[in-house]
């Protein structure tokens, strides 16, 4: 068979070389994909992974067309749910409208006067209380991650989980931070 990887279209006795599907098939795909994604690097990634598993795919294929488009359709939306990291900043967004601009820099950057020293106390009191009340897992994974600038990919190495594993364990940490701070950070607002 010369390395040519064949599948079915439309009938099981129809035979295609897989560079014949790749020809037909790539610019509908494509145009597909950018409708749907922000980069062009995301798009061309996503359809290299829609003929990846097109080749290393070993059962028949008998409506070629629509196999490659569920599968894009499918791998768009895999590449939407993966979580970015968020970061301890995320918890502290500003809220323009109350004017609390610069919440996170009254806790972290200079100003030794007694006022800003409680709020750093009560804040880490409460950043220490919220992350014990998760989950062991998720605990470990932002600590390593956010506080100690531990990389997901070491942390992977040192546990045997899986970055998408550790990213999401840390997803779930940072809502649950960002709720306990945000109330915090009402009650102080309203005092």
């Amino acid at each position: 068979m010369d390395g040519a990887v064949t599948t079915y279209n439309q009938m099981p006795s129809e035979k295609r070389n897989i560079t014949d599907i790749i020809n037909t098939y790539s610019k509908r795909l494509m145009g597909f994909i950018r409708k749907r994604v922000s980069s062009e690097a995301d798009a061309e990634d996503i359809l290299q992974d829609v003929f990846y598993q097109l080749i290393g795919n070993t059962q028949p294929i008998e409506q070629l067309t629509a196999w490659l488009f569920r599968v894009t359709r499918n791998k768009i939306t895999d590449r939407q749910r993966k979580m970015q990291p968020d970061l301890l900043d995320d918890i502290f967004e500003d809220d323009e409208e109350d004017g609390l601009a610069g919440w996170a820099g009254l806790l972290f950057e200079g100003g030794d006067n007694p006022e800003t020293e409680f709020l750093r106390t009560v804040f880490w009191e409460t950043l220490n209380n919220a992350l014990n009340e998760l989950p062991e897992t998720q605990k470990q994974v932002f600590v390593w991650n956010e506080l100690e600038d531990i990389p997901f990919k070491v942390i992977a190495e040192h546990t045997g989980e899986t970055v998408n594993t550790l990213i999401s364990r840390k997803r779930y940490a940072v809502l649950h931070l960002r709720n306990r701070l945000s109330s915090l950070r009402d009650e102080l607002l309203n005092y």
